[in-house]
């Protein structure tokens, strides 16, 4: 059983989210671009990918799947210490009900977010 953050590796923004989370997740804790891996292999497809980060907890039927905000929560919950808490809030009611927005808002707008540009060193 592993557990797999998908992001877009084309988004400046979201590699240099990835980067920073992939810092602090605990051994085991795979952080990969959708464009390097089977996404079929993951139960999903390339128009999910591309629509929002990925968390995958185990594989196959039995595979606990989240995207978007609550997977950037729980992330943050498996990182531990004080990002633990901030994930944990971001994950329950109330404010899941403002993070799911707000992650909707950023990743509609992630190319004018600050980060490395496709193609650049």
């Amino acid at each position: 059983m592993g557990v797999l953050l998908i992001y877009d590796g084309e988004c400046g923004f979201c590699v240099r989210w990835a980067h920073w989370i992939a810092a602090r997740l605990p051994a085991g804790v795979r952080v990969e671009p959708w464009q390097s891996m089977d996404l079929e292999e993951q139960g999903l497809s390339e128009r999910e990918a591309q629509a929002a980060v990925w968390w995958i907890d185990g594989k196959g039927a039995g595979a606990r799947r989240a995207r978007g905000a609550e997977a950037i929560g729980r992330g943050l919950v498996a990182a531990g210490g004080f990002w633990s808490v901030v994930g944990r809030l971001i994950v329950h009611p109330p404010l899941c009900c403002l993070a799911r927005p707000a992650y909707a808002l950023i990743a509609a707008n992630r190319h004018r977010m600050p980060g490395p540009r496709r193609g650049a060193s």
